[in-house]
């Protein structure tokens, strides 16, 4: 439940919401007005299922595609569900990572995928390379290229879920695993989805899919068979933010916040947590910290305390991750974040 906004009085190092500081209320309500403006006979339609084209058109022109692959999407998680549901039959071997996005866990459990570990070969195998949720990390350069060569020498689909990586504050950008695999010649193996909504807002319900050309045709009969038709203004709203320059500025400031609420959480679980050890990302909303107890008999304490996390079960695929707890900096502010962690630092 990554996306809920957090029960007032709680410090929640729990959901991957923004901060309202850190949303661009002024840029978006412009972008809104100039929209309708340029383009309102058409944003304020019904719209095609791919979405909005001159939007597709960016973001093709971003990913090195042709637009016709890119379908915009009311979120990315819609999206990823359909993409399981066109890719995933009852049986079918999924490949993922011990721990893993619990949603993505529960969409290939519903759709009957028997899940494999990343040793075992699979059909398709999910991954995320860039500030993984729950874990943060990110793959290194030589990783990503091992991922692409194995992937091609077994023939396998690779969804890359990348909703974070715009949100890099440390360290240079890394390919995707799927320009990896067009560069390779192998592009009918790369499935890439994104969203716009931990970059810029989740209120606009806007992700998107990068898909093989002969996936196209496929995932847009079942875009018509969810949904009458995508957000338009949305979709038009956000390519105006785009068309304006407004998103590296706008990223600039997102991710100086970010990264001073993660080092307030980790200058906290040093100083309050003793025993427990955690990841440091250098992007994304995350951390993934091993406690020294286990961490739903600590949830249900912390809550009585006013402060709630993700215990890591919940992201495990194969069991385990008693004491683990994803914990969330990208909603409070650096301050309540020390509290939270001192409060947890107690009770442990």
């Amino acid at each position: 439940m990554s996306g809920v906004v957090p029960a007032a009085g709680t410090i929640s190092l729990a959901r991957g919401v923004p901060s309202p500081d850190l949303l661009p209320l002024a840029e978006l309500e412009h972008c809104a007005a100039a929209a309708i403006r340029r383009d309102g006979r058409v944003a304020l339609n019904y719209g095609g299922p791919g979405g909005y084209g001159p939007l597709r058109e960016w973001l093709a022109e971003r990913h090195g595609v042709r637009p016709a692959q890119v379908l915009a999407t009311p979120g990315s998680m819609l999206g990823l569900n359909m993409l399981i549901a066109e890719l995933v039959e009852p049986g079918t071997p999924v490949g993922v990572d011990a721990t893993t996005y619990d949603r993505a866990l529960r969409s290939l459990r519903a759709a009957g995928a028997r899940l494999v570990p990343p040793s075992e070969p699979a059909r398709v195998r999910y991954v995320q390379p860039t500030f993984h949720n729950p874990s943060g990390e990110t793959l290194g350069f030589d990783a990503r290229v091992a991922l692409a060569e194995a992937a091609i020498r077994d023939g396998t689909v690779l969804i890359e879920d990348e909703p974070y990586g715009l949100l890099r504050f440390e360290g240079e950008p890394l390919p995707t695993v799927s320009e990896l695999l067009r560069e390779r010649g192998a592009g009918e193996l790369a499935v890439y989805s994104s969203s716009f909504s931990k970059s810029v807002a989740p209120g606009l319900r806007v992700g998107y899919l990068v898909v093989p050309e002969t996936l196209v045709a496929r995932l847009e009969a079942r875009i018509l068979a969810t949904y009458v038709s995508p957000p338009v203004l949305a979709q038009a709203q956000l390519h105006a933010f785009l068309d304006r320059g407004l998103l590296e500025p706008h990223l600039a400031r997102v991710t100086a916040g970010l990264r001073e609420r993660r080092d307030a959480l980790v200058e906290a679980l040093a100083e309050h947590v003793p025993g427990a050890t955690w990841t440091t990302p250098a992007g994304g909303y995350f951390l993934w910290a091993e406690l020294p107890v286990d961490a739903a008999a600590l949830l249900e304490r912390a809550r009585a305390e006013g402060v709630a996390f993700e215990p890591g079960a919940g992201f495990a695929a194969f069991g385990g991750a008693e004491r683990a707890a994803r914990l969330a900096f990208s909603w409070e502010s650096p301050g309540a974040l020390r509290e939270g962690v001192r409060r947890l630092g107690r009770l442990v």
